[in-house]
């Protein structure tokens, strides 16, 4: 069915880009229980024909998705739905004046707030972790290299590996807080991801910082992992402040004012086996 302005769905589904649209039309869904909490989304190749949209459209929608915390991404059940309720808790920050004028200021922020986190987590990450967990933090660092190699972002990598350093601290608080901070600073990572990839010395940068952090988090050193944590958000700040105008544009702004409104959701609940959504009888079409 062709999408007209008649269709009953929120402002967002009717203006801006496609990935805007379908966006708006997918978080309506889940918001009217269409996507019940906890079953799967359809799959990328069902929501590209249900919408009339291509899978990078679907891709970037589901992205930002994750970002408002409405849907999360669970190991060996793909994209599930969040209760709306709870992902809608509050605001992390509100775009002002200065954020409309340097964009990066949202972004900067964010990692100020993870330097002090990410820092103790590692550290008490060297002390505690168990020869498992270890070896998952390394498999985690090796997924962001395939990732890498594949032409891929690493993004999801990114954040499995930092989530499995949050676990090797044995602190459970830490893993609940990163979990609510990756869904509201997907974009965040993004932008920091995209910005390094753009030059091969901030890629190799980033890669060795990684590797010091698995390297004191394996030699039990708790200040060397601390130190490589606290200097890892440190530089990734300072890379972040020097990326030109030219960065700034197009997604890549869209992205950062994304960040500055992004919300802060509860942390996500204990998996379970979801079931898959009853199918729609018409999909709208843009």
């Amino acid at each position: 069915m062709a999408f007209s302005s008649s269709d009953d769905v929120s402002p967002r589904a009717t203006d801006g880009t496609l990935a805007d649209r379908v966006t708006g039309l997918i978080a309506a869904d889940i918001r009217a229980r269409v996507y019940p909490v906890n079953t799967r989304l359809p799959t990328e190749q069902a929501m590209t024909q249900q919408y009339g949209v291509s899978r990078t459209v679907v891709r970037e929608a589901i992205s930002r998705l994750k970002s408002e915390g409405l849907v999360e991404t669970r190991q060996g059940s793909g994209t599930v739905v969040r209760d709306p309720k709870t992902a809608d808790a509050f605001r992390l920050a509100q775009a002002g004046p200065t954020d409309a004028e340097n964009p990066a200021q949202g972004v900067l922020r964010i990692l100020e707030l993870r330097r002090g986190i990410e820092a103790e987590m590692a550290a008490l990450a060297a002390e505690r972790r168990t020869t498992t967990e270890m070896t998952q933090i390394q498999q985690a660092l090796r997924a962001i290299a395939r990732a890498e190699k594949e032409g891929r972002d690493g993004v999801e990598e990114d954040l499995a590996f930092h989530i499995a350093i949050s676990r090797a601290a044995h602190n459970p608080h830490y893993t609940e807080l990163l979990g609510m901070l990756t869904r509201a600073l997907h974009d965040a990572i993004r932008l920091t991801r995209s910005n390094e990839a753009r030059r091969i010395d901030l890629a190799a940068q980033v890669r060795a910082e990684h590797e010091a952090i698995c390297t004191a988090i394996k030699a039990r050193d708790a200040a060397a992992a601390r130190t490589a944590a606290f200097m890892h958000m440190h530089n990734t700040g300072e890379r972040i402040e020097q990326a030109g105008k030219d960065f700034w544009t197009g997604d890549s702004r869209a992205a950062a004012r994304r960040v500055a409104r992004a919300k802060l959701g509860t942390p996500a609940a204990a998996v379970v086996t979801p079931q898959r959504p009853t199918p729609r009888k018409a999909g709208r079409q843009l």
